[in-house]
């Protein structure tokens, strides 16, 4: 039992109220200092960090594997022992989309690399079906200027191997001139007069919309070129133009999908209180249906994620597991249309041919709103 500790005499150092407790009742400040030794910082953090741990645990599995559960007990009044819901959704997004863009920055890096070797071991083969001279020197140009990307992102082997390939691929397609009797490559390695595939030649006119505020008219203009200049660059720039177009558009798009999904979560809890309106229940109700259902499903989403990198991984190297993971793979899908369904029924306690009903309307309307959010977060990301 912890033992009584007397404070009379002592005063508050903020507020100078006379303390009856740790905690000054005026102001809140704790009696003790913050400047402490170091070894109790240690325990007070590692005590806060045991602290948070004992609430992941009290919260993250009935989160995934009992619907309705943690928002009835949130109505119920037992809230201490979990995590606040605003506070659980927010963190299982940021680390969703953290983990996920991740694996999306993996997926893309193996399929350049792919790219490259492709490159690399390309010999000119498609030059035989080129029917005039100009098709041949069109065909060597694209290949270059691949051969060119890879030479500027490699190392210095590939960078070897890139000008042998060139070589290689600069014989072929004389070859194929010889064939067509025309003029040979110059002896220079010059393919085509370059051109500058960097600057868009038409600037964007200034968007003028009569009902929106002059400085809403110059964002939304700025957005768009921003979007025209990632695309222009992406689609016709040199290998770094490329690069860091590319890159501008991925870290864009992953930097606006959390403030997305915020936003789509009052939506969702106003479209909860029109489907059961009859029920008398506060808008405050439905959001914490809403902020549990968001945070299931970035932990379910976070675990697919999870369990497709693991797959991939695992399946080079130990065949067996294959099966068994995709198994796994079919019933993670399965459980999210399960859970919600369960969910809403336990909470809102209709028989199942209106909850089946509504359950319905529900996912057809969250279907849109999702797929507007997403759009508005992609084309924002664009903008970057």
């Amino acid at each position: 039992m912890k033992s009584m500790v007397s404070h009379e005499g002592q005063h508050c150092a903020n507020c100078a109220t006379p303390l009856v407790g740790e905690y000054c009742h005026e102001c809140g400040q704790s009696m003790h200092s913050v400047l402490k030794p170091m070894h109790h910082m240690v325990e007070e953090t590692m005590e806060t960090v045991l602290h948070i741990d004992s609430r992941i645990v009290h919260t993250l599995p009935p989160l995934f594997l009992r619907p309705g559960f943690l928002t009835l007990e949130y109505f119920s009044g037992r809230r201490v022992r979990y995590i606040a819901p605003f506070r659980l959704m927010f963190v299982l997004c940021l680390l969703c989309f953290f983990v996920l863009h991740l694996a999306t920055s993996a997926a893309i890096d193996h399929s350049v690399e792919r790219h490259q070797q492709q490159v690399l071991l390309d010999r000119g083969v498609d030059f035989a079906q080129a029917d005039s001279a100009d098709d041949v020197r069109d065909l060597l140009e694209q290949k270059v200027n691949a051969l060119d990307a890879v030479q500027t992102f490699g190392d210095d082997a590939m960078t070897a191997q890139a000008t042998a390939a060139k070589q290689r691929l600069r014989a072929a397609a004389n070859q194929r001139l010889a064939e067509l009797h025309a003029q040979p490559l110059p002896a220079t390695g010059g393919t085509a007069p370059a051109i500058d595939r960097n600057a868009d030649s038409t600037p964007m006119q200034p968007l003028h919309i009569s009902w929106l505020p002059g400085f809403a008219n110059a964002r939304l203009t700025a957005a768009l070129q921003h979007i025209r200049d990632n695309w222009h660059a992406y689609r016709h720039g040199d290998a770094v133009s490329r690069e860091a177009a590319k890159d501008r558009m991925i870290n864009g798009v992953f930097g606006k999908l959390p403030g997305a999904m915020l936003v789509l979560v009052p939506v969702f809890a106003l479209l909860l209180k029109l489907f059961y309106v009859f029920k008398r229940r506060l808008y405050m109700e439905h959001l914490i249906v809403a902020l549990h259902s968001q945070a299931f499903l970035f932990l379910w989403l976070l675990l697919c994620t999870l369990l497709a990198a693991l797959a991939g991984w695992l399946e080079p190297h130990v065949l067996w597991t294959t099966y068994p993971l995709n198994w796994l793979e079919r019933i993670l899908v399965l459980w999210a249309p399960v859970y919600l369904l369960l969910m809403q029924k336990r909470i809102y306690r209709q028989g199942w041919p209106m909850t089946l009903l509504k359950y319905w309307c529900i996912g057809w309307c969250y279907f849109w709103l999702l797929f507007f959010v997403l759009i508005c977060a992609f084309m924002l990301g664009l903008a970057h």
